[in-house]
């Protein structure tokens, strides 16, 4: 699975954005896809996933109320739509998919291990 972030820039406090990931490859197989983020000397971080249907999403602590996650399998693209951001918002943003490990709705904690393919990161700068 090749995946391609898009749709980073830098916003002012209050803001908005969305992220786009179109994924391309292993046509034909089902899996979830998720947004994950990392900003400087930190780990990267869970931020939203979804189900291959749409119906289950999933959100880190720092996007629930904010963040909102969908996907489009026609166009194999996933979404991530960021309202009222804020400066600690600021990070790089990868897209994943989890293609080979356990359904993500089972996992306590969704972490980075349970993605397999990752794109290149999309930069976000949210300014004060």
């Amino acid at each position: 699975v090749q995946l391609q972030a898009s749709g980073g820039g830098s916003v002012q406090a209050g803001g908005s954005l969305r992220l786009s990931c179109a994924g391309s490859g292993r046509t034909g197989t089902t899996y979830s896809m998720g947004w994950f983020r990392q900003a400087p000397g930190n780990a990267r971080e869970f931020v939203a996933a979804i189900s291959w249907s749409g119906s289950n999403t999933y959100y880190g602590a720092s996007a629930l109320g904010r963040f909102t996650i969908s996907r489009e399998n026609a166009k194999n693209t996933v979404y991530l739509q960021m309202n009222s951001l804020k400066p600690e918002d600021t990070a790089v943003y990868f897209c994943a998919a989890a293609v080979y490990g356990p359904d993500l709705g089972s996992v306590p904690t969704i972490t980075t291990r349970h993605f397999d393919y990752w794109g290149q990161g999309t930069q976000v700068t949210v300014s004060s």
